[in-house]
């Protein structure tokens, strides 16, 4: 077999082109999403849950923990930021290997990692123990949603490409949820040390099921001209009509990468959507994991029960993942920006009005949940925007290193929480100060109306024709 990375196949080279050439982005576009695609679709959804249920689970378990320990609660900020800091190393690193060495053996080999440094976890008997565990546990978390969402965009078809990435991410916030409801159930019976245990356990057998069952990218291995049969033998399977012999070419109309991935996310013309998506990846993920690791305590602190304050994080997600679920279709039908500027216009709203100590506890759960919304569904959109506009060799790169660098606004957030608390700053003045990177993030996404890749066919997501 020989395998094709052709630029210049343009429309008159259909889904099975010219004689014995197999457009394969094509031929995923027209073809129906099969058993096959849901299959690889649901482990990676199903690795996201995991992956979700394991980053929230220090904010679920830190009131327990306080109470342990006899601990400040600010103690634990550096615990936070340690976790997120690994995953920020992690992004950075492993996405790049993934697009060295392929997708699969990086999603699988980080999920068996962060497994096992999760059932380490309750093994820690003190703040710089567990700031140590939480530091190495991210280094694998970090390479779960680059390469979980590249995988995904490039088995969707274009129609509904936007619409099964967030699907996919959706997975995250889900099993952020069930870390809220399970945490609320286990530690009163068996102390915090279990939800560690909980969320090791589950992804070894994870990993298992994508051993088996997991492909690899169709586009990747063409590229690299690597195990040609095998992409003969999936593409059979999404399209059983389909024909491949030892002759056939494979056509992915991209050119294989050359130097750095990190150089090329600045060149033909990418360097101006690359630094907007790096703005924006900061901005939402200082308030995502500021209200994710604050806000049961910040509850609790108010006056809440601690089930109640549980279930006040819950509710940011259970906000997260029905914004997913209806932004992704928005997206399809209409861009990016057409959605995502008024969404983090309310989001800057609803986070301010959180901490106005005059609202009713239902209007207070009201606004947790418009926030989830808008700002933990708004993630997996960036996350798709960042996979749709980069091409296969520099995906996982992009989507990491956009991820990477948002995670230091991850770090920050909770850090900035911490000690605004240690400040006794108000709650009402925290929460305004929160509402500042949503209107940045609005304003990003201004500013990319103008950027667009001629190289990249779905670039026109990130753009909106006006």
């Amino acid at each position: 077999m020989v395998a094709t990375a052709n630029n210049d196949a343009t429309d008159a080279v259909g889904a099975i082109g010219a004689a014995g050439a197999i457009d394969i982005p094509a031929l995923i576009d027209r073809s129906r999403i099969g058993g096959f695609q849901i299959v690889m679709l649901m482990l990676c959804g199903i690795c996201l849950v995991i992956d979700g249920f394991d980053v929230q689970a220090m904010g679920y378990v830190a009131p327990a923990i306080i109470h342990d320990w006899g601990i400040a609660k600010a103690n634990l900020g550096p615990v936070f930021g340690a976790g997120l800091f690994g995953m920020l190393v992690g992004s950075l690193t492993l996405s790049m290997l993934a697009d060295r060495i392929g997708r699969r053996p990086v999603l699988i080999g980080a999920t068996w990692f962060f497994a096992a440094c999760m059932l380490l976890t309750p093994m820690a008997g003190s703040v710089g123990q567990l700031e140590i565990l939480r530091f190495i546990t991210g280094l694998g978390l970090g390479a779960i949603m680059p390469n979980a969402m590249a995988l995904a965009g490039e088995y969707s078809p274009l129609r509904k490409r936007v619409t099964l990435m967030m699907l996919v991410s959706c997975g995250f916030t889900l099993g952020a949820v069930l870390g809220g409801l399970l945490s609320a159930a286990l530690i009163p019976r068996f102390g915090w040390q279990s939800v560690f245990l909980v969320g090791g356990a589950v992804p070894l057998v994870i990993g298992l099921l994508m051993l088996f069952w997991l492909p690899e990218s169709m586009q990747f291995l063409v590229l690299r001209g690597k195990k040609l049969e095998q992409v003969g033998r999936w593409l059979r399977r999404i399209d059983p009509n389909v024909a491949v012999d030892g002759g056939t070419r494979y056509i992915v109309r991209e050119k294989a990468g050359k130097g750095a991935p990190v150089m090329q996310l600045f060149r033909d013309g990418r360097a101006k959507v690359t630094l907007l998506l790096w703005v924006i990846n900061f901005m939402n993920l200082v308030n995502l994991y500021f209200l994710s690791n604050w806000l049961p305590t910040i509850a609790k602190d108010a006056g809440l029960s601690t089930a109640s304050a549980v279930l006040a994080g819950t509710t940011l997600q259970i906000g997260g993942t029905f914004g997913t679920l209806i932004m992704g279709q928005l997206i399809d039908r209409s861009s990016f920006r057409r959605v995502l500027i008024p969404v983090f216009l309310i989001a800057a709203v609803s986070v301010a009005l959180i901490g106005r100590p005059e609202v009713s506890l239902v209007f207070l759960f009201a606004s947790i949940l418009v926030a989830g919304f808008c700002i933990v569904g708004g993630q997996p959109a960036v996350n798709a925007m960042a996979g749709t506009y980069y091409p296969t060799t520099l995906r996982s790169t992009g989507i990491g290193w956009s991820l990477g660098v948002g995670r230091i606004g991850s770090i920050v957030g909770p850090v900035l929480g911490g000690e605004l608390i240690r400040l006794n700053w108000p709650n009402s003045t925290i929460f305004i100060v929160l509402a500042v990177p949503a209107l940045v993030s609005a304003l990003m996404l201004v500013l990319m109306g103008s950027a667009s890749h001629a190289s990249n066919r779905i670039a026109a997501n990130v753009s909106t024709a006006n």
